[in-house]
């Protein structure tokens, strides 16, 4: 009896992972963190995802996302939402987060307002995906179904300010849409 081991397939928050990371290359602000009342500008992107537990809410981290391939990422996210759900994640998992992205859609929530994970500057909320009837041309008024996300980002004005924010999503967006 032989058995295989499948390569996990990358979820949406996997995906994420590697478009939010590519988004704060051009917005590094957003990858700060407030430590002793100092600013500190973090090098590497390390992304904790919310993980809902019978002990609560934890958040996994996985370092280094950058620099990682997206089948990279989804294992590493698998294996790290299996240990915590069994209980056997160890403590430096999390640890060391730059940034955090929660994710409600599973619960058919569309938009909400994450609270920040300090010292982390921001965190990322993402809704249920969905289909809906959107204009795909302004010029002719032409309408289609798109599959429609709402993200609601949450960051330390302490930090950084709207107008990096908004770019933030902005660039995130734009990966979004061309990943689809």
């Amino acid at each position: 009896y032989v058995t295989e081991q499948w390569d996990p397939v990358p979820a949406y928050h996997d995906i994420l992972m590697k478009l939010v990371a590519d988004s704060l290359r051009g917005c590094p602000e957003l990858n700060t963190a407030l430590i002793e009342g100092n600013i500190v500008q973090h090098d590497l992107v390390n992304i904790g995802v919310t993980t809902d537990t019978e002990r609560g809410l934890l958040v996994p981290v996985v370092h280094d996302v950058r620099s990682k391939s997206l089948q990279v990422i989804a294992e590493e996210s698998a294996k790290l939402v299996e240990q915590t759900q069994a209980g056997t994640l160890p403590l430096d998992k999390l640890r060391e987060g730059t940034f955090t992205i929660t994710n409600l859609g599973m619960y058919d929530i569309d938009a909400f307002t994450p609270i920040i994970n300090l010292p982390e500057c921001a965190i990322l909320g993402v809704g249920r995906i969905v289909p809906k009837v959107v204009v795909v041309d302004e010029r002719t008024l032409t309408t289609g179904i798109r599959r429609i996300m709402a993200l609601s980002l949450t960051f330390d004005h302490r930090l950084v300010d709207g107008g990096p924010a908004a770019k933030f999503l902005q660039t995130l967006k734009s990966l979004i849409e061309k990943t689809q």
